[in-house]
């Protein structure tokens, strides 16, 4: 599975950093990221990582959770 962040949406409220705090990180701009292997992916779609299955449960309720409706996940 995989995941992304469209900041143009996101509000910065950090709710997906608590929920998965292994796939999502808020930047110094104020706005969540996602992290693959602990690096910081780019923002919006060229920032696609991979996320390991044990995390999926944690992914969906982030997505569900956000203000923003900003994280997309793909197959």
């Amino acid at each position: 599975m995989k995941v992304w962040i469209d900041q143009d949406l996101c509000t910065g409220d950090g709710l997906c950093e608590e929920i998965a705090p292994d796939v999502f990180t808020l930047l110094d701009d104020g706005l969540a990221y996602v992290v693959e292997e602990g690096n910081t992916l780019a923002g919006g779609a060229e920032g696609l990582a991979n996320f390991p299955d044990g995390q999926l449960d944690a992914v969906i309720e982030s997505a569900e959770e956000c203000p923003g409706e900003c994280i997309y996940i793909e197959a």
